[in-house]
């Protein structure tokens, strides 16, 4: 499949491949810089056997923040503070881009509330953005080291709360250089405002910088187990 804007999105091999068994989904986004490969590489080691796994690759743009440098990037960057200028076009184009894989895979039979939405860094901004403007009720985010994109936009620009009840999983390291995690503690509050307040968790990791570690990977694994548990 081919989705205008992006590249081919990379599927991760399930140990099961009859399709009528793969009706669980998630699509998790990179972050700047970076390909589908390595989050592939990653959730490869918390797989379930019975849920199909996309990693998107971004398109290669000029990137502000980086001197203008052309690198993987879902959209501009201008800064990482909340208060920085945003790329609102091509945030709304990004978010639009992983709107159509969501709808190609409903094509191809999966629900939407058994599609989990998520992403590291600025591919987890765009989950959070994605999800939450979604005409259609997914089952879940995995939100980790990010903030949400156009913030003040929320809660009006959430569609018709379609995914007011969405349960989200926020992770970030309390050593993020690049993000601090009192943005993510920011985000978080900010996150309750346009969902149900319970279903927001928010987990930190003492000593992790801007990456991920082992206990936080192993709380997304429960998250999805738990989202989307076998039949």
């Amino acid at each position: 499949m081919v989705i205008k804007g992006l590249a081919t999105p990379l599927p991760l091999p399930s140990e099961r491949s009859d399709p009528a068994l793969l009706c669980r989904q998630v699509i998790f986004l990179h972050g700047l810089g970076d390909t589908g490969h390595s989050w592939a590489e990653a959730l490869s080691s918390i797989r379930l056997p019975y849920v199909k796994y996309i990693c998107p690759h971004a398109p290669r743009i000029p990137v502000t923040l980086n001197m203008k440098m052309v690198m993987p990037s879902w959209f501009d960057l201008m800064g990482l503070t909340p208060d920085a200028p945003e790329d609102e076009a091509g945030i709304k184009k990004a978010a639009e881009s992983i709107k159509a894989i969501i709808e190609h895979e409903m094509k191809n039979g999966i629900p939407p509330n058994r599609i989990i939405l998520g992403g590291f860094s600025q591919g987890g901004a765009l989950s959070l953005y994605t999800a939450l403007t979604c005409q259609h009720q997914l089952a879940g985010i995995v939100a980790l080291s990010c903030w949400l994109p156009l913030h003040k936009a929320f809660p009006q620009a959430a569609s018709n709360g379609v995914n007011k009840d969405i349960a989200i999983l926020q992770c970030h390291g309390e050593m993020d250089p690049m993000i601090p995690v009192r943005f993510g503690a920011l985000t978080a509050e900010k996150l309750k405002s346009v969902v149900t307040p319970a279903k927001v968790q928010f987990k930190t990791y003492p000593g992790v910088m801007h990456n991920s570690c082992p206990q936080e990977m192993m709380a997304v694994k429960e998250f999805i187990e738990k989202l989307l548990p076998r039949i």
